[in-house]
């Protein structure tokens, strides 16, 4: 989870940038940096790989004097935590250097192309190639604005971007590619700050501004100028006046903890790639899983075990582990695992599923396991929780803290982690070739940018809640992997805005819940264009027949459904092993704003709790 600060202003920079690093750590690294103007005009750029400390060190050995200046906490991507790999990144004259929070998904033929034209690389990463496109920019029209905006529309992925140099000293250019990376500007008395989280600048200033997906800023010690990404100047950013309160002031300018998680999603899927998945082979690494080939390529059977928002997870996962790496695969509720007697070997991986790693139904499934000597993987959002202590391995889903008590980003962070793990399990069993794991792997770089676009939506959501928000029973149909995604949405709808809400295979629809269908029960029915589309059709057409209401989610220019449906959601035509995550986000902002509609309290929504600790 990449860390940014930035400072310009009449102080020494470099003490303001270790600090706000520091307030930083909480979201995991592997090296850190940062680059500051010296007083002779030069750069000056310190970093190492490992702990922030390492670099402190490096600066107390060779200090860095000046007042305007930039630094990065990484989580590799491209290339492993080495020092060479570590942020900034300078090109090759020494008067620019880059920062980034993202992906650069064409960075290889761009780096190709870059090689081509005689320039040269310093590191195994994908932000070089940022620098180095505004270097040769900035040689063609000597504006380092232009020079940025120019790079940047070469780019594909998301991405948040500081730039600085040595030509124009007294800026920092900043800018937001994308959802994914969050860029926070803090206006102070006569300086000027920039982070990545609110945290890392909150003991400088409490007046802060956020950039939205093409947006620019121009940092100056004295102001900001905006504008977009096309070079037309846009209004100034309104500035939000953060309360002190470290918890509150998460939330930054959203209205509840749980729509500042839906919105912290592309972030999330960034984070939760990095470091794990090489996007030029195409491999997965998942070091703390402690699954060795051997025991991968043993293994006859997986068992999912979890609850709630977690179960649904783990229903997706079925279907990407016995797809991906053909081994079957149960999943059982956390809370039923240990009371049937469940068989078990040393050939059967078990794999909880749990954001705080503390459910006690989940703890107890993994205590049967161990019991039984079977080995266990836990996927988990907490660090150093009691579900990542006693499995035998861990994923992490990187997906920063969550504070409402209905999941949102920890769901599709488990999915993207599932599906790591099915990739994982198929490449050490010879069931996923080369070829086919750089597909995926380039599917999988394109989720951050897709679920942005998903988010961009949400004044639509916003009015689809307020036509059904005085509805008293939803039903939710999927088919095939979007089954859980039918289930997944109706959890969210019941659990913060108190309506009754069944999600359904569809299939299944005439095996009871269709004599519930009347014009006073809208159904929600996923039928993007996958390997079930026509089926989904027909269950359209059986809800119609019976006078039902239907909202349908599709892919763009889906004029049949559009035909039919009496509302539509949109969703990026992406393939099946990724659609499930841009297909519940809708589902989880059309329920926020029904719940905000009705009054209902979305962060602690009654009776229920964030981590459920008893039985």
């Amino acid at each position: 989870m990449c860390g940014i600060v930035g400072y310009v202003g009449p102080r020494a920079a470099t003490p303001i940038i270790l600090e706000g690093l520091k307030r930083l750590e909480y979201r995991g690294y592997d090296s850190a940096g940062l680059a500051v103007i010296e007083q002779n005009g030069a750069i000056a750029v310190r970093r190492d790989a490992g702990k922030l400390t390492n670099l402190m060190a490096r600066v107390q050995e060779a200090p860095v004097e000046g007042r305007i200046g930039v630094g990065h906490t990484r989580w590799a991507t491209h290339g492993p935590p080495t020092p060479y790999n570590a942020h900034p990144h300078r090109d090759r004259t020494g008067h620019f250097v880059v920062v980034q929070n993202g992906i650069v998904e064409n960075f290889l033929p761009l780096r190709n192309q870059l090689i081509a034209e005689g320039f040269t690389f310093g590191s195994d990463t994908d932000t070089e190639v940022i620098v180095q496109l505004i270097s040769r920019e900035f040689d063609r029209c000597r504006d380092l604005e232009t020079a940025v905006r120019r790079a940047l529309s070469l780019l594909q992925g998301p991405s948040a971007v500081v730039v600085l140099s040595s030509h124009e000293p007294d800026k920092l250019v900043v800018a937001r590619l994308g959802n994914a990376g969050a860029v926070v500007l803090g206006y102070g008395e006569g300086e000027m700050f920039v982070a990545s989280d609110i945290p890392a600048i909150l003991e400088h200033t409490r007046r802060m501004a956020f950039l939205e997906n093409r947006e620019m800023a121009v940092v100056r010690a004295d102001g900001v100028a905006y504008m977009d990404l096309d070079g037309q100047p846009i209004e100034p950013k309104p500035i939000h006046d953060i309360p002190w309160d470290p918890i509150a002031a998460v939330k930054g300018p959203y209205r509840h903890f749980m729509q500042k998680e839906i919105f912290d999603q592309p972030q999330a899927i960034t984070d939760t790639i990095r470091g794990r998945l090489d996007f030029v082979t195409g491999e997965v690494r998942l070091d703390e899983l402690n699954l060795s080939p051997q025991l991968a390529r043993s293994l006859h059977k997986v068992t999912i075990v979890a609850c709630g928002t977690s179960y649904y997870a783990g229903l997706v996962g079925k279907y990407l582990i016995e797809n991906l790496a053909r081994i079957p695969v149960e999943v059982d509720y956390g809370s039923e695992y240990r009371y049937r007697n469940p068989i078990l070997d040393d050939r059967t991986l078990v794999l909880a599923i749990t954001q705080s790693g503390e459910t006690v139904d989940t703890l107890a499934a993994l205590d049967e396991a161990r019991r039984h000597h079977a080995p266990t993987a836990a996927i988990v959002n907490v660090v150093g929780s009691q579900a990542a202590r006693v499995a035998d391995g861990v994923i992490y889903m990187q997906a920063g803290p969550e504070i409402g008590v209905a999941s949102t980003k920890a769901y599709t962070t488990s999915l993207v982690d599932l599906l790591l793990l099915a990739m994982y399990l198929g490449q050490q069993r010879g069931r996923l070739d080369g070829d086919a794991s750089l597909r995926l792997a380039s599917e999988i770089a394109m989720l951050p940018d897709l679920a942005g676009r998903v988010l961009e939506q949400d004044t639509h959501y916003q009015a689809l809640a307020q036509r059904f928000a005085n509805y008293h029973n939803f039903l939710y149909l999927g088919r095939g992997i979007h089954y859980p995604t039918a289930r997944e949405g109706a959890l969210k709808l019941k659990e913060i805005s108190y309506i009754h809400a069944e999600g359904y295979p569809a299939g299944e629809m005439k095996h009871g819940p269709i004599a519930l269908i009347d014009e006073n029960m809208p159904t929600v029915a996923v039928a993007l264009r996958d390997g079930v589309y026509e089926k989904m059709i027909s269950q359209i057409e059986q809800v119609k027949a019976r006078k039902g209401l239907v909202l349908a989610l599709v892919n763009p220019g889906d004029d049949g459904v559009a035909a039919k449906a009496d509302a539509l959601i949109e969703v990026p035509k992406a393939s099946v092993w990724v659609s499930p995550v841009l297909a519940v986000i809708p589902l989880q902002l059309f329920a926020y704003h029904i719940a905000v509609w009705r009054g209902c309290d979305v962060d602690q929504p009654r009776n229920l709790a964030k981590s459920v600790t008893v039985e």
